[in-house]
């Protein structure tokens, strides 16, 4: 029996799952984590899906996928699999089908493994509301059962593996009728064709629990993983990724958060991370990911009695705490700025979105404006914006002008040695790793104390979680900020290390702020591979943009537009990198409004759901908008799409002037 939806709630280690052969490759049962993409071509187009598949293997693709939308790109799947193989590379490939059972049948029976989607494959989704009585309910699984079966036996026959692949935005109206748009009916999809699988004794099967929505991806993951404990006794290997995750650093920040959260619990046997950039560039991002578990030793669990957690992991909510100043529940969480290796000028500042006009001598702070720096032991000479405070080291407290602006922050031998009794607000460096339990005493009663939670010792977040479920079990509700400090060279590991280990804490209810550090490992250059990182000025800007877009891509603080953004794929009706570059241009100023931008209608309706308003392509050069899940505007020239989405946001109030 698991513990709750994992093998340890307190160590990492890797949770057991079926090993799964796709051809030559072996998935699952403690094998490497293997990581995989998709194409982007036209499945018909043999020599351009060839070659964009090479250069994916190439990057590093152990496995990859290609669209099979109907019976002529599965037939094709051969002689694309044939000219691979002819130029000597045998990776595996996958076919990816979604409204049509005859095409997978095809694929099945050429490539070695297809992707189904229980949402589309044989249920349909109209967002219509359906009552169902128990009977008629049986009946429909009768049905799936009837058309699903004959792929089950091609697949066992051939020995080609499966994956049951649930997209959050593709529910099928039939679950929505009975679950709701919830991570429950997610896992109820996919176990609804497992069983059936099951009963056809065909086991070579993959699962996954996609969504755009990072909070609710983990708590899908983590429900099926419990049911599958509970009802089989078993799990099967899955597969991870964030769909529709965007470019740039957005995308790279809510993948890793998504897919680091289950892998530090162990699970996680397969990912794929699904930017809007051509696929290839994909494969770093996810050797990156990879490679934090690569080596991590696995602990070794004794059998204990099924831990009751102070939290509910399938659910969002934030951990109880008595706000301090405006830290706590019922604020957003804050940002801190570690600016205590810099001189503090009102130049510099700029940098974390603070801008000083000297002919008027006033302050402009933008959205993505921190609330606090860390001075160290510095001082500033000249007079901050007025919601900006600081945070600094106890020396240069005691001798502050301003004990208003100036807050310390005591080391835990500082604080257990008489410095627990400050009237005003204070910060407390805690280290997870290495922490007196003495100290839970004198927290509790102290309702100006601020935690700041942070690690000595090696990556993960499992020491943290437990150090904050402890405060939970000890009625401490003292706020808590997430310190994160990362060693790592480049743009692409050090968003992944603080998306990680502040963003998967934040999914579980914790943290009241973030703070992130690098000092002695700014990022060698802000050139991502294939793609340029937003451009920065300064470190400083660098971390302030992580930590804001950390917070918006965990839904806890809200400060920019979001992009929900698919990685395109073979059945792209239009150029998806362009398009998406030409939106966010136009529309990046919109604090709050969710825009989505999809290829085609596969998952394009479903993921409207979860945005205020989509740009669909609905054919060839033809584009369909969306508000919220409701068609505005059908078949819209491509060339006067962008024009016509921000008329739209005009025309229902999301649309500001920007300055």
């Amino acid at each position: 029996m698991l513990q709750q939806y994992c093998v340890s709630l307190t160590d990492y280690k890797r949770l057991p799952t079926r090993e799964v052969a796709i051809g030559g490759l072996l998935l699952g049962n403690n094998n490497p984590i293997r990581i995989q993409t998709m194409t982007t071509t036209d499945t018909m187009d043999t020599a351009a899906t060839v070659a964009q598949t090479i250069r994916c293997i190439e990057a590093g693709a152990e496995l990859v996928r290609i669209t099979a939308p109907s019976k002529n790109e599965a037939e094709n799947l051969r002689n694309i699999k044939n000219e691979l193989r002819a130029r000597g590379y045998d990776t595996p490939l996958i076919a990816d089908i979604h409204f049509t059972p005859n095409a997978a049948e095809i694929a099945a029976r050429i490539v070695e493994k297809v992707r189904v989607n229980p949402g589309n494959y044989v249920d349909k989704k109209k967002f219509d509301f359906i009552e169902y009585t128990d009977a008629e309910y049986a009946e429909e699984i009768d049905h799936i059962r009837k058309r699903f079966t004959p792929l089950v036996k091609i697949c066992k026959e051939h020995g080609t593996a499966m994956r049951i692949g649930t997209n959050h935005g593709s529910l099928s109206d039939r679950i929505m009728s009975r679950y709701g748009d919830s991570p429950i009916g997610m896992v109820e999809s996919a176990m609804e064709f497992l069983r059936i699988a099951r009963d056809e004794s065909y086991h070579q099967i993959i699962l996954s629990m996609k969504s755009s929505n990072p909070q609710v991806m983990v708590q899908a993951y983590r429900l099926l993983v419990q049911k599958m404990d509970e009802e089989f006794g078993e799990c099967y290997p899955l597969h991870l990724g964030v769909t529709e995750a965007g470019d740039g650093e957005d995308g790279r920040i809510k993948s890793a958060i998504g897919i680091c959260t289950l892998l530090e619990d162990g699970i996680g046997d397969t990912i794929r991370v699904s930017l809007t950039e051509d696929p290839e560039f994909e494969m770093p991002v996810c050797k990156d990911i990879v490679k934090r578990y690569s080596n991590r030793p696995q602990g070794i669990i004794v059998p204990e009695n099924k831990i009751i957690l102070p939290y509910n992991p399938f659910e969002y909510s934030r951990r109880q705490s008595a706000p301090v100043q405006h830290i706590g529940i019922g604020h957003v969480p804050v940002v801190v700025a570690d600016m205590s290796g810099v001189d503090i000028t009102t130049k510099s500042l700029e940098s974390i979105g603070y801008t000083y006009n000297e002919e008027s001598d006033k302050w402009n702070i933008g959205d993505g404006a921190a609330d606090y720096i860390y001075t160290g032991n510095r001082k500033v000479d000249f007079a901050l914006p007025g919601t900006l405070q600081v945070i600094c080291d106890t020396a240069t407290w005691n001798t502050a002008i301003d004990p208003l602006k100036y807050h310390p922050l005591f080391t835990q031998h500082e604080y257990m040695n008489g410095m627990a009794s400050v009237d005003s607000i204070h910060f407390v460096a805690v280290d997870v790793d290495n922490y007196d339990a003495q100290l839970f005493d004198l927290l509790k009663p102290d309702t100006k104390a601020v935690v700041v939670a942070h690690r000595s010792r090696g990556k993960g977040i499992m020491p943290a979680r437990s150090f904050i479920a402890l405060l939970m079990s000890l009625g401490i509700q003292n706020p808590l900020i997430l310190r994160v400090d990362s060693t790592d060279k480049t743009v692409d590991e050090q968003l992944i290390h603080f998306a990680t280990e502040a963003g998967g804490l934040l999914l579980d209810g914790f943290g009241d702020g973030t703070w992130l550090a690098n000092h002695h490992a700014q990022p060698e250059s802000t050139q991502m591979t294939g793609r340029t990182y937003l451009e920065v000025k300064s470190n400083e800007q660098f971390l302030n943009n992580t930590a804001f877009s950390i917070l918006q891509a965990t839904r806890t603080r809200i400060s920019k537009t979001e992009y929900i953004s698919c990685p395109s794929c073979g059945r792209t009706l239009f150029d998806l990198q362009e398009t998406t570059a030409k939106i966010r241009a136009a529309t990046n100023h919109l604090k709050g409004v969710k825009i989505a931008i999809m290829g085609c209608i596969v998952n394009g309706p479903g993921e409207m759901a979860d945005a205020d308003f989509g740009y669909v392509g609905s054919g060839p050069g033809k584009i369909t908008l969306y508000k919220s899940k409701d068609v505005m505007k059908k078949n819209v020239p491509s060339e006067v799409a962008v024009d016509e989405l921000i008329g739209l946001l005009k025309e229902h109030g999301a649309w500001v002037e920007q300055e």
